[in-house]
């Protein structure tokens, strides 16, 4: 049981891990929403963060056949197959990449960055949707952190036994 519960903290923690990786490039999408001459003279470019789950881990074992069981029949819902996790156990892979949507283009013939047709190539950041992708974050970091704090309840109910 100890086993399974401290696995589940550390699963929790690289969940809340991804979503503070999630915040920080929104924070810099937003940051940068108007620069028009960034690194290596073009605008700056939108960043995301792009999670994937490892494959063969048993994490992924687990959810693959309950989503087979879940599909012959209703009635299945076997236990969990209990696991030895190695201490550096990972279920995710999280990194950044960047956005390839092609920047807005906005005519502003006065401004400094204008090309030969008038046209300003701002980056393609959408304040509206990094606002949305930021409360997505914000939610799933306070999910995460609601199961840190029942698994904690967990812990300490059983120790009390």
């Amino acid at each position: 049981m100890a086993e399974n519960l401290f696995s589940s903290f550390d699963i929790t923690g690289q969940g809340l891990s991804v979503q503070r990786m999630r915040l920080s490039s929104i924070a810099k999408n937003i940051a940068n929403a108007n620069t028009t001459r960034g690194e290596y003279g073009k605008p700056y470019e939108r960043e995301v963060v792009v999670v994937r789950s490892i494959p063969q881990s048993p994490f992924g074992q687990e959810l693959d056949s309950r989503i087979k069981l879940s599909r012959t029949d209703n009635a299945h819902s076997p236990n969990a197959e209990p696991y030895s996790y190695p201490g550096d156990y990972r279920v995710l892979k999280a990194n950044t990449s960047r956005d390839n949507t092609p920047a807005r283009l906005v005519y502003d013939p006065a401004h400094p960055d204008a090309d030969d047709n008038g046209y300003v190539h701002y980056p393609n950041v959408n304040i509206v949707t990094e606002m949305v992708e930021m409360i997505s974050a914000q939610r799933g970091f306070e999910a995460g952190a609601n199961v840190l704090e029942s698994a904690k309840n967990i812990a300490r109910d059983s120790m009390e036994i």
